[in-house]
């Protein structure tokens, strides 16, 4: 007779004498009186008649726009031999595991088995395996635990293939490296946000990116039932085009009947509230909805890296598109900041390159809505390093107002050194920070940027307007001189500044009357503050004696412009490039006063001046040449204007490219030399090309 038997487990049970099985107590172990029960081996279990396909729920029937990534699927399994891994990552609400439902449910009839597995931990895995040795041999229900159970279907999918495994929303590789590496048959598709080297551990990875334009607002048109083609085009842009979002919204708007425009109006208005909305009746979309979705991201990111998500915050206040990511770089030590970089980029909650930072416009508005949230304790620090990796309990208005003020001064600090509408090698960078500096005008109130907001302001609109956006500028410089009234009072010199600046912008938009008040306040504040015979004082001065000209008062304007000369003769020197302007300006004003002879003279020593201070292929150099060229037709010599004005236009087109505002002025003043030389033909091909400049404008 047997004797006392003990089984293993928790509550386990003490029998004597036992002629069956015996199982009792959490994850305990079926024994018989003469030892445990077997299984038997996985290699004789085969997949039930007809196949076993077991996914998570039918795939979507509106699927567009991954018919490219479909194939590219399909291509790397069929290109590959033993057990073939594809990883599929991309940001949360991309798509990755409805991308790798289609491919289950379009080629399940190809395997014998297909088993999805969500993968998000160690034990979910294990979870999932188990799962699978029950389907497959029901016993083991019975028989194994579940590590045992595990195992067993560990070892099956080591002697079958033909089996099709989707290990979804893998969260670290090393949950499903030795998985991989004891597999030699059969296929596994991975789907995970992260991007971390997967093709160390995979035959092929595939990066989901946002659908195109085009798709997003097909899809958002299907999902809602609305024909609204404009709208829904708007609408798909301002979600990103991402599908989660798009879906969401879809269902949302179907369910009920919010025409697409008011639901626009209201995510942009609380973003973060509205991606939160499902349609009722959906028992998971609270925890699928893109909110949701994000935070849970959010918050496994602040556990690895809280300076991650702090700038995650900053980048919030910056364009969604390419942010030079060397701007980031003085908020901590040497490699700190591409360290947290790496870990949002490896969540996919940015992209990533050796120059630059692109964040998704959702995640940014989001990130933006969330700043309302106070942070928890922290150590205090009064840099950007300190900020951004531990910040101080803080209402939700403190960590807000503490973020966008960061994001100025590391815009300011990032800026390029030089005049930004003179200094032409700083304009590619002008050029990738623009874009930035009119993100952030929209997100930091004037009183939280403060000066530094308004020189970024002032400094950006002297670029834009070298570009030819004035209106851009005038957007730019009018916050300018707000703020700086406010903060510094009406008389001082920095206002005088802001006013001059506005003033030469509303001039350029073909507003002289405007400009007038304007600059003669900023003129009488300068000399009041610093003394009428001041630099600054000669720039006033010419600035209102250009004003003037334009007003058709070129008779006021001389004697301004004379005083201007002077003064900054006086005080810069000869061949200061100021000088040139001044002599430029008064020889054009001489010009317009019937005296082109004594013109010439100091129109010829401004583009000398020029020329030598910033070299002769600068856009100044255009202006003078064209100038010049002007007082050359003047005086009955247009033959030796026209190859002056070709210059000029040759000069402005590669600075600026074919369609820049100077472009058209310069095809008029070389039309006229044309048209003086009886060259009529040629002259009404360039003002006819002038005009087509002008029209867009």
């Amino acid at each position: 007779m047997p004797g006392l038997v003990n089984v293993p487990g928790q509550r386990a049970a003490n029998v004597e004498h036992n002629t069956g099985i015996v199982q009792t107590g959490d994850g305990a172990q079926a024994r018989q009186f003469n030892g445990p029960v077997t299984l038997g081996s996985p290699a004789a279990v085969d997949a039930p008649a007809g196949g076993l396909v077991a996914l998570p729920k039918p795939a979507a029937r509106t699927f567009v726009g991954r018919d490219a990534q479909l194939d590219e699927l399909d291509r790397l399994v069929r290109a590959g031999a033993g057990v073939v891994a594809q990883a599929v990552h991309g940001l949360g609400g991309v798509g990755k595991s409805e991308l790798a439902l289609q491919y289950a449910t379009a080629h399940r009839a190809e395997y014998r088995l297909v088993w999805w597995v969500l993968a998000d931990s160690p034990e979910a895995i294990e979870t999932g395996l188990a799962e699978l040795a029950f389907r497959l041999h029901p016993d083991v229900q019975v028989i194994a635990n579940q590590a045992e159970a595990a195992g067993w279907a560990l070892v099956w999918l080591q002697s079958h293939d033909g089996w099709l495994l989707v290990l979804d929303n893998v969260e670290h590789r090393h949950h499903v490296a030795r998985l991989l590496g004891q597999l030699s048959r059969g296929h596994v598709l991975i789907t995970t946000r992260r991007d971390v080297g997967w093709e160390d551990i995979t035959d092929g990875c595939l990066r989901l990116e946002v659908l195109n334009p085009a798709d997003a607002a097909a899809l958002l048109t299907r999902l809602s039932g609305q024909t609204d083609p404009g709208t829904a085009g708007v609408l798909a842009g301002e979600l990103g085009c991402l599908p989660l979002a798009l879906q969401q919204a879809g269902a949302y708007l179907r369910q009920t009947r919010t025409p697409m425009s008011d639901y626009l109006r209201q995510l942009r208005g609380d973003p973060e509230r509205v991606l939160a909305a499902v349609a009722a009746g959906d028992g998971n979309g609270a925890q699928r909805a893109v909110a949701r979705t994000w935070s849970v991201t959010i918050d496994m990111i602040a556990e690895q890296s809280p300076m991650a998500v702090r700038l995650l915050q900053v980048l919030a206040c910056y364009a969604p598109d390419d942010l030079p990511r060397d701007v980031l770089t003085p908020v901590a030590e040497p490699g700190a900041a591409d360290g947290a970089l790496g870990v949002l980029a490896s969540y996919n909650m940015i992209t990533l390159t050796g120059q630059a930072v692109t964040t998704h416009r959702l995640v940014q508005a989001i990130t933006m809505s969330q700043l309302r949230q106070p942070v928890p304790d922290a150590p205090s620090g009064d840099n950007h390093a300190a900020k951004l990796a531990r910040p101080p309990k803080q209402d939700a208005q403190d960590l807000r107002t503490d973020t966008l003020r960061i994001a100025v001064e590391l815009l300011r600090q990032a800026v390029p050194p030089g005049h930004p509408a003179t200094a032409l090698a700083g304009w590619p960078r002008w050029a990738a920070l623009s874009p930035h500096v009119a993100a952030l005008a929209d997100q930091c109130p004037d009183h939280i940027g403060g000066l530094d907001l308004a020189w970024l302001f002032g400094q950006t609109a002297l670029f834009e307007r070298a570009q030819g956006r004035h209106r851009q500028a005038l957007i730019q410089q009018q916050r300018a001189l707000a703020i700086t009234e406010n903060a510094l009072g009406p008389d001082h010199p920095d206002t005088a500044t802001r006013l001059d600046k506005l003033a030469m912008t509303l001039w350029a938009l073909g507003r002289a009357g405007d400009a007038e008040p304007l600059v003669r306040r900023a003129l009488a504040i300068t000399e009041n503050a610093l003394g009428p015979e001041h630099p600054d004082a000669a720039t006033r001065l010419s600035n209102l004696a250009r004003t003037l000209w334009t007003l058709g008062r070129a008779g006021d304007a001389e004697p301004l412009q004379r005083r201007a000369l002077a003064i900054t003769e006086n005080t810069l020197g000869p061949d200061h490039p100021h000088m040139a302007t001044r002599l430029d300006n008064l020889g054009i004003t001489l010009w317009t006063l019937g005296r082109a002879r004594d013109a010439e003279p100091l129109q010829r020593r401004a583009l000398a001046i020029t020329e030598n201070a910033l070299g002769p292929d600068h856009p100044d150099t255009a202006d003078r040449l064209d100038n010049l060229g002007i007082t050359l037709s003047a005086l009955g010599r247009a033959g030796d204007a026209e190859p002056l004005q070709r210059r000029a236009l040759a000069i402005t087109e590669n600075t600026f490219g074919p369609d820049h505002p100077d472009m058209a002025d310069k095809l008029d003043t070389l039309a006229d030399s044309l048209s003086a030389l009886g060259r009529t033909e040629d002259a009404e091909q360039l003002q006819r090309r002038a005009a087509a400049i002008r029209e867009v404008q």
